[in-house]
């Protein structure tokens, strides 16, 4: 089989392929891990993206590698990162008194956004000297890492009853209200329901931005592509402020100020990005505002977690995060498909500051009163 040389038509269908079908499988699979143990889902999750993504490279050197093959990798990926985010919420509530919830997502907020930083850079020079596959295997043994690091992992888990057990009553198998019970925890809560609209609406108008901001960089302002990952590489530092800030502006100000204030003000930045020009002026400007928004998104982003998984029962935690994971990167591919279409019809610019403006009402869905949590939800 030759090599696979997809063009532009070819990758966007494995992406969206991909992802859709990937979240369909995670549905039941977040039913199923829920009352297990989470740390061997956790290592199985890794040792099969490990071994998906090994497998690109030794069928690209046998001259094997198909688009075939790279849809199943990506399936078995997206099944499979959805999974692993959504237990590994469940895994750290068992470990980590709720007190201290903050603090750990807050140091989770900080190792991403310092991996955005340093990971495009360092996958472009790999790139460069070793060749296209070298960030596939890079990626594939740090899961293989990852997978040895939760081995290790002290501490004992707080398990959830069997689905045999009366509190549980599943063992004929997974059932539809078992997969719905994520999105209707979600949907019925008073404050996780107006967290969730607005999350992912922000998302979802965000990541739209992103492909339009690299065409209208990269070609019609004339950057290349170190000036273009420079832009986003350097803001990403605001991340690592943020979440160092998000403990300490909670503990003064209270959870619920800090949701409303992070939250609308990580809604301010964007329409700006309709404005960037060429040169320096319009890289500091795409940094500037890129800064101000990941700050923002710092500060917000590890208190949103440790609200929800303080306002979620234990034995809905992974349905919980698996329904909330399925939804954000569903409505992300569609809202980035329909922007793609809007800025054919009327050009980037137009379509960056349309998303904008509508990030500009999401405040407006973050929660107006704060709740307590369900007695249910401490178990």
């Amino acid at each position: 089989m030759v090599r696979a040389r997809a063009g532009a038509t070819e990758v966007a269908l494995l992406s969206a392929s991909g992802l859709a079908v990937g979240a369909a499988l995670a549905v039941p699979l977040g039913a199923w891990v829920e009352f297990r143990p989470k740390r061997p889902a956790l290592v199985a999750a890794d040792l099969i993206r490990c071994a998906a993504l090994l497998s690109v490279p030794v069928a690209f050197a046998v001259d094997a590698l198909g688009l075939g093959q790279l849809l199943v990798v990506s399936v078995v990926v997206a099944a499979a990162d959805i999974t692993f985010n959504a237990a590994s919420g469940a895994y750290l509530k068992s470990l980590v008194p709720p007190e201290d919830l903050l603090v750990a997502n807050g140091r989770f907020e900080a190792t991403t956004w310092t991996a955005t930083a340093l990971g495009p850079p360092l996958g472009g020079a790999a790139i460069g000297m070793f060749g296209p596959m070298a960030t596939v295997l890079a990626n594939a043994v740090s899961f293989l890492l990852s997978a040895l690091g939760i081995r290790a992992i002290g501490g004992k888990e707080r398990q959830q009853p069997r689905p045999d057990t009366p509190s549980a009553p599943r063992a004929r198998g997974l059932r539809a209200t078992d997969l719905r019970a994520g999105w209707r925890h979600i949907l019925t809560h008073p404050t996780l329901r107006p967290l969730f609209v607005n999350t992912v609406l922000v998302n979802s108008l965000i990541m739209a931005q992103a492909p339009l901001l690299a065409v209208l960089m990269l070609g019609r302002l004339g950057f290349t592509p170190w000036q273009y990952g420079l832009a986003f590489a350097v803001p990403c530092l605001g991340g690592l402020l943020g979440s160092r800030l998000s403990r300490r502006l909670t503990a003064r100000h209270g959870r619920h100020r800090i949701l409303l204030t992070a939250g609308a003000l990580r809604a301010c930045w964007c329409v700006g990005l309709a404005f960037v020009g060429p040169g320096a002026p319009g890289m500091l400007l795409v940094m500037a505002f890129e800064f101000g928004l990941i700050t923002c998104a710092g500060v917000f982003n590890p208190v949103l977690a440790a609200t929800r998984l303080d306002l979620t029962p234990s034995d809905r935690v992974t349905r919980t995060l698996t329904a909330w994971s399925i939804t954000a990167k569903t409505a992300t591919a569609a809202t980035t498909a329909l922007w793609g279409l809007l800025a054919t019809v009327t050009g980037p610019r137009a379509a960056i500051a349309l998303a904008g403006v509508l990030l500009l009402a999401t405040p407006l869905l973050l929660p107006r009163h704060e709740h307590a949590p369900r007695a249910d939800a401490l178990k």
